[in-house]
């Protein structure tokens, strides 16, 4: 069974690497025309595009901050007069700062909350405005499971991950009436510049499929729930994990 996405536009946050990128790579290959976005790696965002239409695939390259309300209106607005249409947006750019709370400097509790919380909220406010009118969107929220099992040394993060799934499981009831359906997938731990470093070994003796995560894990399920397969699936929040939450 194929999943065809012809003719519809899925913005990408933070996809210029990992998750972010695989996602891209994912929607496009599926038929969608994907706006790749990045806050600062312009460079690598562009080298995704390629890789992209290299493959046969639809892309472009659209740098703003999704932390600044002002950037996220702007792209949107001029996304939309581009193309005339927002189809699906997948909410994936984060950052984090791992550090124990007493330890936590203000601006990085500012910075977390800004990029992996509220620039959801300002991106799917601005693409939900163009989805209402056309009676049809997905929202695929990236979140995490810390934000749902806690972590140390991540107290922000998974406070910014946690809201992220509540933003989730109520924006859905929200615009589910309008055709709308809205998702969060909470990744364990994934093979990403975020965690290299971490002790492979010893995480895979705590994760029943003995491996990490890859990008492309978690960018199958998205690519599931921005299709018509998932017609009836929404405020839902889906563990890709392999075991380690259960």
């Amino acid at each position: 069974m194929n999943i065809d996405l012809k003719n519809q536009v899925a913005v990408v946050t933070g996809a210029s690497r990992g998750i972010g990128a695989s996602i891209a790579s994912a929607l496009a290959s599926c038929g969608a025309h994907v706006v790749v976005n990045c806050r600062e790696r312009l460079e690598k965002a562009e080298s995704v595009v390629h890789a992209i239409i290299d493959a046969g695939g639809s892309a472009e390259a659209f740098p703003f901050d999704v932390s600044q309300e002002d950037q996220v209106k702007q792209a949107f607005g001029d996304i939309a007069a581009r193309h005339g249409h927002i189809d699906i947006l997948v909410n994936n750019a984060g950052v984090s700062k791992d550090s124990l709370l007493l330890r936590v400097k203000s601006a990085d509790v500012d910075e977390m909350l800004g990029t992996n919380l509220k620039g959801s909220i300002f991106c799917s406010f601005q693409a939900s405005r163009y989805m209402l009118k056309q009676k049809y969107g997905r929202i695929v929220n990236i979140s995490s499971i810390v934000g749902m099992g806690g972590n140390p040394g991540q107290s922000v993060y998974s406070a910014a991950k946690a809201g992220l799934i509540g933003f989730t499981k109520s924006l859905a009831k929200e615009l589910g009436p309008k055709g709308i359906l809205v998702n969060a997938v909470a990744p364990g731990f994934v093979e990403t510049d975020m965690t290299r470093g971490m002790n492979a070994d010893a995480l895979m003796e705590m994760i029943p499929l003995r491996r990490i995560g890859t990008p492309g894990d978690v960018a199958g399920l998205v690519i599931f729930l921005c299709s018509d397969l998932s017609s009836y699936i929404t405020g839902q929040v889906f563990v890709v994990d392999g075991g380690l939450y259960t």
